[in-house]
């Protein structure tokens, strides 16, 4: 480990990393803490919750692991990692926040050669969001001109301190002092704690160099606040205030942060006019009630809203507001006239429609960008029709598709009038990918996003440090489309983190399982020998489906193995079939000894076959590099070989979640020999190869048992009660279709 070995003296410096695995960074949170040494610094993991635990735990023993239950809050994480703590100092970590490289032992060592007198150190931070990470914050300057005054600080004679941000993580505290005043310190309201331990501290000593990284968070991704917590932010001043009631330098720098804080929070922060009225109230009777003598408000429009606010004159703030918006937005109007222009025939057909009331029942569905009836949404659908025959499905398609589609299925092509018209009146839009941006999230209406695989590379905006998949992409745009979700389904519970890391949102995960995979739970040894006879495969011999995927670095297909080789070496009792991805029109070139196997029936080209399901049913084993059939493939427990020919560069180039090299789901290629040799050998299925397979297939088919479809109907369209749908079945106690063996045998 890492870690240095502590002695049984206290350290200096104890961490405390506290809180919910919150879009999934704690996990780097603790790997950089553990990548280097921290001399004189201990580690408490407060985990709130499985997901902590479980990631703290794989640095225990290094680190203290305190498993806390999942409703436990913050404060009450801090507490319990405070009162384990041995370090003469503490620093208090949220675990959706990060620390500098070497922050810790710099922490320690300059909190560890403080005066005794010094009860709070001063730490600059960075700030990190969806969009960029190291960010200097605002502090810096102050921080240094702070620390050049001397090493003990008084904070009436520093009051402008207390404009540093309130954050706990920019601040270390002494451990006696902690305990000291915890009963004040231990609340939900970091900022309050934050203030609060800057004022109860007799000295302060600065450290003006980055030792915490804030990280914040998509407000659209956090739960909206109530009307309760609006409140509490005039009721976290007026305690505060009441603590500096005899400190007037103090109080006067409190104050103005007040009335700041306020007026932001009133203007910007959408309030319904009830809880806004309220909210101005009581702001202002508090700004009455501690305004100091002889305060002189700035000038300009600044000093107005203030004035208004003292006074309490909440119809005439509201009046200035809107006209201040009302010119806003005559100016953004003359901005984007022009580029309305071209669709505004679209656009009136469309608000037409969104005029009429939401037609209950019905129901929009799409799949892989309006391609056909596929994937997720197909089962549901499928299950909507059985559950739910009520409600009307109608696909969006392609004109091209709309030839392939099922007999009987309604359908609309984009950009018709009819297409506008049920995306508008829908109350129900279920999608593998997103609908266009121009589509409006009524009030009541209900999105559904399915996805369409388990996350092994970067999705979302977890892409943008990868230039070859980030290229072209609008992340901002991305996010106001994910920001319509009502629900995100979730084959297990990495996918459910992985989305809520790099999609977030206010969305709802549905932890149900793949409704595309329930038919590996269904399909019996009559629905096996059907999609073989269908794929012409014979009885008895042995069908390998090859599925690779995209590359993002690459500009076309580029085959990664010699096909006619590999089915030369594997011999005549073998079929494989040859699906690529599809973003391609053809996997493989039409050469001779290609068109050779293909007439045989050796090679078989179903890059188009649909469902993908029934090549997956047909097939004795499955060889793919990246692609995330793996997963749903995994299912079915039969045996699964990865060809890896290029992983450091699509690792490098894409990014990725996890190692598959070290988690994969069987044996691994790295070149064409070493697959034959997988292929023509026991290798491929032999002991060792299902012990891998039984562990991939527990972590990544958890909620897959062949109900998801039923649970997702009863949930999102009739309205039942997440407790009691149908309980998701142990992965060990399940059943999948039987093998192509056992369908011929039966």
């Amino acid at each position: 480990m890492s870690v240095t070995a502590m002695s049984e003296t206290a350290p200096d410096l104890s961490v405390i990393v506290h809180g919910r695995n919150v879009q999934d960074h704690l996990p780097a949170l603790l790997d950089s803490l553990d990548a280097h040494p921290l001399t004189g610094v201990e580690v408490i993991v407060a985990a709130v919750g499985d997901w902590a635990r479980e990631v703290a735990e794989r640095h225990a023993p290094a680190f203290t692991v305190l498993p806390l239950p999942d409703g436990a809050g913050d404060a009450a994480a801090r507490s319990a990692g405070a009162a384990r703590a041995r370090g003469r100092w503490l620093h208090f970590v949220h675990a959706k926040d990060g620390l500098p490289v070497g922050a810790p032992p710099a922490v320690a060592e300059r909190a560890g050669a403080l005066p005794d007198a010094v009860e709070v150190l001063l730490l600059d931070h960075v700030r990190s969001s969806w969009r960029a990470s190291g960010l200097p914050s605002p502090d810096g300057p102050r921080l240094a001109r702070a620390g050049r005054a001397g090493e003990s600080l008084a904070l009436d004679d520093r009051a402008g301190l207390l404009r540093l941000t309130p954050l706990l993580g920019n601040r270390a505290v002494r451990a006696g002092f902690w305990r000291a005043h915890e009963r004040l310190l231990t609340t939900e309201d970091e900022p309050f704690a934050a203030y609060a331990a800057l004022l109860l501290a007799d000295r302060v000593a600065c450290l003006p160099h980055p030792a915490y990284e804030d990280r914040r968070l998509r407000p659209e991704s956090l739960p909206p606040p109530t009307a309760a917590q609006r409140y509490a932010l005039v009721d976290r001043y007026e305690a505060l205030l009441g603590l500096t009631a005899d400190r007037p330098a103090v109080h006067g720098v409190l104050y103005d942060l007040m009335i700041r804080d306020c007026l932001h929070t009133f203007a910007r922060a959408g309030m319904p006019d009830d809880v806004a009225r309220e909210f101005f109230h009581r702001a202002s009777v508090t700004a009455r009630r501690h305004r100091p003598e002889g305060l002189r408000r700035p000038a300009g429009l600044e000093g107005v809203r203030r004035s208004l606010l003292e006074e309490g004159a909440y119809g005439r703030y509201r009046a200035l507001r809107t006209a201040s918006h009302a010119r806003r937005g005559v100016r953004a109007a003359a901005r984007t006239g022009r580029r309305r222009a071209g669709t505004r025939l679209r656009t009136l057909q469309y608000r037409a429609a969104l005029a009429r009331p939401l037609d209950p029942h019905l129901a929009v569905f799409s799949a892989y960008w309006n391609r056909g009836v596929a994937c997720n949404p197909a089962a549901i659908a499928a299950k909507l029709a059985e559950l739910a025959p009520g409600v009307h499905p109608v696909w969006v398609v392609t004109a091209q598709g709309a030839a392939l589609l099922p007999p009987g299925t309604d359908h609309v092509v984009p950009g018709t009038r009819r297409y506008w018209e049920v995306l508008a009146r829908a109350k129900y839009l279920v999608n593998n990918v997103n609908f266009p941006d121009a589509v409006v999230k009524r009030p009541g209406t209900v999105h559904l996003q399915t996805h369409h695989g388990t996350p092994l590379k970067r999705m979302g905006v977890d892409q943008l440090p990868y230039p070859a998949a980030a290229h072209g992409l609008d992340f901002q745009a991305l996010l106001e489309r994910v920001d319509k979700w009502d629900f995100s389904v979730s084959a297990n519970s990495h996918s459910t983190r992985m989305w809520q890391r790099a999609y977030p949102s206010r969305h709802l995960s549905l932890d149900h399982g793949y409704p595309r995979n329930d038919v590996y739970y269904t399909a019996g040894p009559a629905e096996v020998r059907a999609a073989r006879e269908r794929l012409g495969i014979a009885p008895g011999r042995r069908a390998v489906l090859y599925a690779p995927t995209h590359r993002d670095y690459e500009a076309g297909w580029t085959p990664r193995l010699d096909l006619a080789a590999l089915a030369d070496r594997l011999g005549e009792e073998t079929v494989l079939l040859m699906r690529a991805h599809y973003f391609y029109d053809s996997a493989a070139a039409p050469s001779a000894p290609l068109a050779g196997l293909r007439r045989t029936g050796r090679l078989v080209d179903v890059s188009s076959y649909e469902p993908v399901e029934e090549l997956c049913l047909a097939a004795d084993a499955l060889v793919t590099d990246y692609s995330s059939i793996m997963f749903d493939y995994a299912n079915l427990d039969r045996p699964i070989v990865i060809h890896a020919d290029d992983w450091e560069t699509y690792r490098t180039t894409r990014g990725v979640y996890f190692d598959l090299m070290a988690e994969a789901p069987g044996p691994v290629a790295r070149t064409q020999a070493e697959l034959t040799e997988i292929l023509t050998s026991d290798a491929w299925h032999d002991e060792r190869a299902a012990k891998a397979r039984t562990a991939f297939r527990r972590r990544f088919c958890e909620y897959d048992d062949g109900r998801a479809a039923e649970r997702v109907v009863r949930r999102v369209f009739l309205g039942e009660d997440e407790r009691t749908l149908p309980p998701v079945l142990p992965v060990e106690d399940r059943t999948p279709a039987p093998s192509p063996e056992e369908a011929t045998s039966s």
